[in-house]
């Protein structure tokens, strides 16, 4: 079954444009609420008030993220929100369906539509025309369907471990911040409840291997570790220890912390992170709940050394000289069976997610192109 029954547009042809009624708020200018502000990229604030109530699609106008694509260029955005002149802001018409078109567009290859060399541009003219290869309606809607359905599930299981995780740090911090126990404690060092290990590898020695590879940009963009090959890193990292913590040493006022997940294959990291292994009856739920107290990260960012504001350091040994409370070898355990299970669902709907999204991103493709076809 081929797709001779499908048609070219191009994008304006296809959709109404409500860019006209975008307006700009300054940050100085910007008063607190409940509504979604969005630009380019996605919501950068929240305001008092809303220019818009529905169902839309917005595609970023310009920046760096139009080439590189490391966030998608086209996004919905329902209910009451504002938008300013960096996004585009178009609904589907009566040939169209809204949700298929940021798919459409997800994938698309908009290259020659870009304008600027310093800051990449897509005009609205440049916009409307863009060519889109169009089933019939139906079609349209179960396409958009099957990969919303998949979407669905991966922002479910972002909520869940948001959730989950709010938990794990709201019992941290009852128990062994806020409880009235934690004067009585006995005082020690970090380096008696934690080493940090710098076990070290250099993966361009094992040019076809492929690695789990914890670095700075892969949390900031996906919180999933890079799969790249040994040739592919070109400075020692360090090995991943079983039952290890991540956390940043670099610009620690951003807080990365990383459990590391079980995945086939060596993993390893940037020696910009610190890897922290347990001591004693102290676990890595201990320490993920600790490094995210507020008290922990205070002291962590308070340590920091080196003059330049974008390369900041913590040195391990200041971090293993940090004095910290105590607590008790039965409310550990106790913690660590409340929390352990929450924890590993995290984790499970992290690879869950990942594998789903691995099956939109293929299938995608062969939706756009008619080479799966689903009935409408």
């Amino acid at each position: 079954m081929g797709n001779s029954n499908w048609e070219y547009y191009s994008l304006g042809d296809l959709t109404e444009n409500f860019d006209s009624f975008r307006v700009p708020i300054k940050e100085t200018n910007r008063k607190k609420g409940q509504y979604p502000y969005y630009g380019a990229s996605g919501i950068i604030d929240m305001v008092d008030g809303y220019l818009f109530d529905g169902e839309y699609l917005l595609v970023a106008e310009d920046g760096e993220n139009l080439k590189s694509r490391k966030t998608p260029i086209a996004f919905m955005a329902s209910g009451k929100f504002w938008v300013n002149n960096h996004a585009h802001i178009i609904r589907g018409n009566e040939k169209a369906d809204t949700r298929f078109l940021m798919y459409f567009l997800g994938q698309a290859d908009i290259s020659g539509f870009l304008t600027g060399s310093t800051l990449p541009k897509l005009t609205q003219d440049n916009l409307n025309r863009i060519p889109v290869l169009l089933p019939p309606l139906p079609e349209q809607r179960a396409i958009a369907g099957i990969l919303g359905a998949l979407d669905d599930k991966i922002e479910l299981n972002r909520r869940m471990n948001r959730t989950l995780e709010s938990i794990a740090r709201a019992v941290f911090r009852q128990w062994f911040v806020e409880s009235e126990e934690v004067g009585s404690w006995k005082v020690g060092k970090f380096g008696e409840i934690s080493e940090i290990r710098r076990d070290s590898i250099n993966p361009g020695l094992f040019p076809d291997e492929i690695f789990n590879h914890y670095s700075i940009p892969a949390y900031d963009e996906t919180r999933f570790p890079a799969h790249e090959s040994g040739n592919q890193i070109k400075s020692n990292k360090f090995i991943i220890s079983d039952r290890c913590v991540l956390i940043s040493k670099l610009n620690p006022e951003i807080q990365r912390i990383w459990l590391p997940l079980t995945l086939e294959g060596r993993s390893i990291c940037s020696t910009e992170f610190l890897v922290n292994v347990p001591k004693g009856c102290f676990t890595p739920e201990f320490l993920y709940g600790l490094f995210y107290s507020q008290s922990f990260q205070d002291r962590f960012v308070s340590m920091t050394t080196g003059t330049s504001g974008s390369h900041q350091r913590v040195k391990a040994e200041y971090v293993l000289d940090m004095e910290v409370e105590l607590p008790p070898e039965n409310l550990v355990a106790a913690y660590t069976e409340m929390v352990k299970p929450m924890l590993k669902k995290v984790q499970q709907n992290i690879l869950e997610s990942r594998t789903l999204a691995s099956l939109r991103d293929s299938l995608l493709p062969k939706l756009m192109r008619g080479e799966v076809r689903v009935r409408g």
